[in-house]
This record gives structure tokens, sequence and C-alpha cells, in this order.
């Protein structure tokens, strides 16, 4: 039984967009950030999409999500890197390193951890230390870091192979802050380098950064960052420097379709009263799969091509739109929520606006009964 809402995910347009983020940094390497099931699309075909484009360094935020992707590209034959950009718990230490997972350094402690368990495994652990310079959410203060920096390297079972940072403000373009916050990374770099403790994997920018900041993907800078950009989509505050494109396209169907009166008022709350005589599809998506409430009497669809009002309140399972303007439409007609025709479109950015919030959390909740189709 086919499911009645779905995503098409374009590998190729993902392939296209890896490739211009990696001329857009060049020198500088990619890391693609597959975290949360790759923004909930898949991590499996995003991997050997990418994989195969030959980005060979991969970000994850958690250990399961490592086991998976380490898994993978072991089943595949791939020699890829897998870094945990977050945490790691103590618990968890043994496991990643018996897999070759590159883990963060957040603090003396942890680093004396890794260290220990790296000695028990008779194996050097790759390691980057991950440097507090105003997110203020995990890692070295900065203030401390030259100091932690060389304590940890006494560590005997370590390999130091990067150190990175994380920017908070980077979607604002114009806020002095992140600049700040990125040369005064960049001091603490080459301070280190100038007393012989370099890195091979230096890196700040993430895609706000990439796109507002160009600074953070050049010297001391050579690798960046890349998440929401991949499925093509931008922060809604910041520049789009970087030309990519819509991966997705997520699609329903007409469930039924009803002509009703002038002065019918539709769904919960009866939010819209019709001001003349219309005709209404109802169609089979709804916030369970990822439309925000947000879109009721906001937002659109489209069907056979032509923008369409929602029309009331999104429910959990269905949506209605106002089709009186579309010839011929039937239903099973084919929806498409997020997507383009050949002269207009609709965006994780265009729903992330509409919603006040951005498009990381629109890809991130399309509901688990939405099915995931590869091209």
């Amino acid at each position: 039984m086919k499911k009645r809402v779905w995503v098409d995910i374009d590998l190729k347009a993902l392939v296209r967009n890896y490739r211009r983020i990696q001329r857009h940094v060049a020198p500088a390497e990619v890391l693609s950030v597959l975290k949360a099931n790759a923004y909930g699309l898949g991590v499996g075909p995003y991997a050997m999409a990418l994989a195969g484009a030959g980005c060979r360094r991969f970000g994850v935020a958690e250990p399961c999500e490592a086991i998976e992707l380490k898994n993978l590209f072991r089943e595949k034959s791939i020699d890829a890197s897998v870094q945990i950009l977050s945490s790691i718990l103590p618990d968890e230490i043994e496991e990643m390193l018996s897999l070759g997972v590159v883990l963060p350094v957040t603090d003396y402690a942890s680093a004396c951890l890794i260290d220990k368990a790296a000695k028990k495994l008779s194996v050097k652990a790759r390691v980057h230390f991950k440097i507090d310079s105003g997110m203020g959410r995990l890692g070295i203060l900065l203030n401390e870091a030259d100091k932690v920096i060389k304590k940890t390297m006494r560590l005997k079972n370590l390999c130091f192979e990067g150190i990175f940072s994380h920017c908070p403000m980077a979607y604002e373009p114009h806020h002095p802050f992140t600049a700040q916050q990125i040369q005064r990374f960049a001091d603490l770099v080459n301070e280190l380098s100038c007393e012989g403790i370099k890195f091979k994997a230096v890196h700040i920018a993430a895609s706000d950064a990439l796109n507002n900041f160009p600074q953070a993907a050049r010297s001391p800078f050579n690798l960046v960052r890349t998440g929401i950009n991949l499925h093509g989509s931008f922060d809604p505050n910041g520049r789009k420097a970087l030309k990519v494109e819509p991966v997705l396209t997520l699609k329903t169907r007409i469930a039924q379709i009803r002509d009703l009166p002038e002065g019918s008022t539709l769904g919960y709350g009866r939010t819209w009263c019709l001001n003349r005589r219309s005709r209404i599809a109802t169609v089979s998506a709804g916030y369970a799969d990822g439309l925000p409430l947000a879109l009721g009497n906001k937002g659109s669809v489209f069907v056979s091509g032509q923008r369409c009002p929602i029309v009331g309140r999104v429910s959990m399972d269905y949506t209605t739109i106002d089709v009186s303007h579309v010839e011929g439409v039937k239903v099973g007609d084919e929806v498409v929520c997020l997507g383009q025709t050949a002269d207009d479109s609709i965006t994780p950015d265009d729903w992330a606006e509409i919603k006040g919030t951005h498009a990381y959390d629109i890809i991130c909740s399309l509901g688990g009964r939405v099915e995931r189709r590869v091209k």
C-alpha cells in the first residue's frame, strides 16, 4: 500500500549542492553534517550519495548516529571519517574508539577518560578540541583554552587532529559578535601555531557562516561544516551566497472535493468563512506529517501546477484548500506541499518564514508516516 504522504529526495541535487559548497570554500575541505538521520530525510542514501561525490568527512551529534554511519561505510568499503560534534559520555567512549570515531574534547576530564580508554584498547584516539568561543553550550572556554590544550597534549594516547568552535549569531550577517568571535578563535589558533601546536583540521564555519562570513573559510580555517545548505535551505535572516537548490518535494493526494456554499466555515475554530460559493478540496496531510499549524489561512500548495490557498486551520491528518480556479481537479490528484512548478516554488524557507522559525525545524518536523523516496 502506497503512503498518502511522501517526500521525494533528489540525490543528484544534493550532490550538486555539495559540489557548489566545495567549490565555494576551496581549498578548505567540507564536512557534511548528517545528524538526526540527515535531518529526518534518511541518512543512508544521503551518506552514500555524498561519499560517491568525494566527501570523506561526516559529522553527527551522538554515538548511535556514528555507529550507523560507520557500519554503513564499512559495509560499502568506504574509508570515511565520522566525527561526533557535540559531546561524549563516559560509558560511550570505548565503543566509539573501537569503531574509529573522531571524538570531541570538551574539557580536560573528558580528555583523560578518552586517553584511559584508548590505552586500554591499544589505540590512538583521534580527537578535536571543542572550544566555547561564545555559544555557551559545550566546550572549553576560550579564555582557558590555551592552558587546557597544553595540559591535555601531555596525554600519550590521543591524536590531536583538530580544533573547532561554533557560532551562535552567524545567521545575522551584520551582527558584530560573529566577526569578533571568528577573529578571537583565529587568534588562539595562530598563537598555538607559533608555539608549535598545529592542527590538521581547524573549523568554525557551519552553513550560516559560510553564507555570511566568508573569512570563516579562509586561513587559518581549512575545514567547514555544512548541514542545512546541503538541503538547499538557508536561515531567513542571512545572505544566500551559496547557490544551492532544494532537494526535497513533499507531496500528498486529494481525499475529497466539495462545492460549499457562501457562509460555510472551515476547520477547527471555524477560522475561515467562505465569502462566495467555493470548490474546497481536503488533502491527506496535516501537522502530523509536518505541515506547520501556522499555514492555516496563510500557506498554499500546488495542484496541477497552480497555487491553491490553504483555508481553515491545519488539522493533524488533513488540510483544506480552495481549488475553485483549478479545472478538472479530482479525488486522488497529486498535491505538492513543498516543491516547485515551472515558474513558482514553495520551499522549507517559505514555511519557516510563516511559522517564525528556520528551515531546520521544518525539515526535521516531517512526520514518521511520511515515506522517504530517493531518486
